[in-house]
């Protein structure tokens, strides 16, 4: 046996009581005996976790059964430590394998880990046999595997009997849009442009009517790739950020590691910059390449400013700015030594942590500082670069959620940022799940809509509003356009009324993938409100009853997973946990309460997927919000309150 395919240290144990996600019943080190096991430390913000994703992917499909990876999932963000939206970047991400929410770092410090990412590889029996910080090529992965694998197989020591996966989202049909990434209001062409991110495609609606115009990335399947040509063929990988310049739409096709230029003249598409592979080390400061030619590494946004010739590109995977001179085709880097970090300095010297959004205004290009938790700003003038929102010192790990002067106010993982004429600029702040406004003069920020809950969505005044991980935010003509990355919805807020309201397309059924089983009617912008009319109950325990009235020959889908979500706005209605989330399992539900004296607001939504009895593939959603007021007041009768929904097909 080589002595390099062989540990000596026994692995530790999982501890139990952790959240494992994609199988049934947490593993262990124990029963993976005659498997080689790859455990991945990561957290899901982190380029270079996302960048390791395909290396994965590549590993399982070569080696099989033969090879298990577990996602060890230790969160830097408060906000990635919660199980729900751990589930909700597994499905993002499209991870076939177990993942357990190491949120409290205890299988972290249990293998002496100090980066994300970091892989630990355990023999056949048991032993820690190799440990490597940092991104990996596939190459070295697969030389090492190779070997250690052949090794213990010729030993008859491995295992090959596969694991038993539930996948999150398996068998759920998609919606219409899939974590849509970023979004661009085009005021003068009365457009607007959204990044359907996993759906792999673009989306050109109508700004007014919301109305489909054109859909670019092949949208006849839902595949990625990396396909010039029309329209109906180009495919892409996860865009995101997107820029409008004489009627052609720039693209950060992020997974591709390339800039894509969408010409509607010809309806065509056409690769710009990057090779499709993604980047190996960093270049400097002025270094200059041909667009075609050069490596790009994860651009997440892009934008114009005052010279409209230079394409500014967020190069989240180098941790740099870098610009497209879209006359002579040459990319150059103009901000960032390549080092992860926030530190101010000049251009050349500035040290960047994950820029993922852009903007230019006043000859100022300001980006969204992702893994610094802040909002930067490079000065074209001077060339040197200063800190407009968030932490002043250099630290990765200084975010939370305070509003004030820059030095005092905090954000977590903000993703974009944009601009008003006014000159007041606007954040997502994904990971609190917030919008935010700052005053570039003062460098004060604050609050401007979500209650920063994750997970939720609701529409009406911006204070009572809801978000979950808004990734892109674009301004036109008094109203701010939202991409709701993990509500797979679009929002629109209006300044002036201070509301927001979800975009509801027209024609859905110019967004239905063919050949996929697509739900007709999941434009959530189509929910409907029930407002039951005001009660007045008694204090003590009530109930809510959901009744739902299927269509004649429908029946709950049972592979897709109805359910309900409730939460109050004050403190009179108080649900347990059980009551503010869970499963439709039947055409009737109740949900206990406890109400004390008081006034209060409950705000439901309710999720029905239902199916043709006979056509168990054409599957429907049903989605309906809820809103009734409630006076608790000592006499009055007790509360039954009954929420009726009759479905009908769309």
């Amino acid at each position: 046996m080589d002595s390099r395919f062989a540990g000596q240290v026994a692995a530790p144990e999982f501890s139990p009581g952790l959240d494992w996600i994609n199988v049934e019943a947490p593993l262990s080190i124990g029963a993976l005996r005659g498997k080689v096991v790859l455990l991945d430390f990561w957290t899901y913000g982190c380029i270079n976790c996302i960048h390791m994703i395909p290396t994965l992917e590549r590993l399982e499909a070569k080696y099989g059964a033969a090879l298990v990876v577990i996602g060890v999932h230790s969160a830097k963000f408060d906000n990635e430590g919660e199980t729900d939206n751990v589930r909700q970047i597994v499905k993002r991400y499209g991870l076939a394998h177990p993942v357990i929410n190491d949120d409290q770092f205890i299988v972290w410090r249990s293998y002496s880990v100090r980066a994300w990412p970091t892989f630990m590889i355990i023999d056949p029996r048991g032993n820690i046999v190799a440990q490597q910080a940092g991104e990996v090529s596939f190459a070295a992965f697969d030389g090492f595997f190779g070997g250690l694998i052949a090794q213990w197989d010729s030993l008859g020591e491995i295992d090959r009997t596969p694991v038993a996966l539930t996948l999150e989202g398996a068998g759920v049909p998609s919606g219409l849009l899939s974590f849509p990434g970023k979004i661009l209001a085009d005021a003068a062409g009365g457009r607007l442009f959204i990044a359907d991110t996993n759906h792999h495609r673009i989306i050109s609606a109508d700004l007014h009517t919301h109305a489909v115009i054109d859909v670019i990335g092949g949208q006849n399947r839902r595949l990625s790739g990396f396909d010039d040509g029309t329209f109906d063929t180009a495919t892409f990988n996860k865009p995101q950020g997107m820029a409008l310049l004489d009627n052609v739409l720039y693209v950060a096709d992020t997974d591709n590691h390339a800039i894509r230029a969408l010409y509607f003249a010809d309806a065509t598409v056409t690769t710009v910059a990057g090779t499709g592979q993604q980047s190996v080390g960093r270049a400097g400061v002025g270094v200059v390449g041909a667009g075609t030619t050069t490596a790009l590494n994860s651009p997440w946004d892009v934008t114009f400013g005052g010279d409209l010739n230079t394409l500014y590109i967020a190069m989240a995977g180098t941790h740099q700015l870098w610009a497209l001179d879209t006359q002579t085709g040459s990319v150059s880097v103009i901000v960032g030594n390549g080092r992860e970090a926030l530190r101010d300095s000049t251009f050349a010297d500035a040290e960047l942590a994950q820029p993922s959004g852009v903007y230019v205004a006043d000859n100022r290009l300001y980006w969204a500082d992702s893994e610094s938790s802040s909002i930067r700003a490079a000065d074209l003038a001077t060339g040197t670069t200063y800190t407009v929102a968030g932490t002043l010192e250099n630290s990765l790990f200084n975010f939370g959620d305070v509003d004030g002067v820059v030095g005092t106010s905090r954000l977590q993982h903000a993703l974009g940022v944009t601009g008003s004429p006014a000159g007041t600029l606007y954040i997502a702040d994904t990971y609190n799940s917030r919008i935010k406004a700052l005053d570039p003069t003062t460098n004060t920020l604050t609050t401007l809509g979500g209650t920063g809950s994750p997970g939720a969505y609701r529409d009406g005044a911006l204070a009572a509003a809801a978000f979950d991980e808004p990734g892109g935010i674009s301004y036109a003509d008094g109203r701010l356009y939202v991409a709701d990355t993990n509500n797979h919805a679009l929002r629109v807020i209006d300044l002036a009324a201070g509301t927001v309201e979800t975009i509801v397309f027209p024609n859905p059924e110019a967004l239905q993938i063919s050949g996929q089983t697509t739900v007709i009617g999941g434009n959530r912008a189509q929910d409907d409100l029930i407002a039951p009319p005001a009660q007045i109950v008694a204090p003590g325990a009530g109930a809510i009853t959901l009744r739902f009235v299927l269509p004649d020959g429908c029946k709950l889908n049972a592979d897709a997973p109805s359910r309900f979500e409730f939460n109050s706005e004050d403190t009179a209605i108080i649900l347990p946990v059980e009551s503010m989330m869970g499963s439709i399992n039947d055409v009737i539900v109740t949900i206990p309460t406890e109400l004390v004296v008081g006034m209060d607001t409950l705000y439901g939504l309710l999720e029905v997927y239902y199916c043709a009895a006979d056509a168990a593939t054409l599957c429907y959603i049903d989605r309906v919000r809820v809103e009734a007021a409630v006076t608790v007041a000592a006499g009055a009768a007790g509360m039954e309150m009954v929420i009726e929904r009759v479905i009908t097909l769309p």
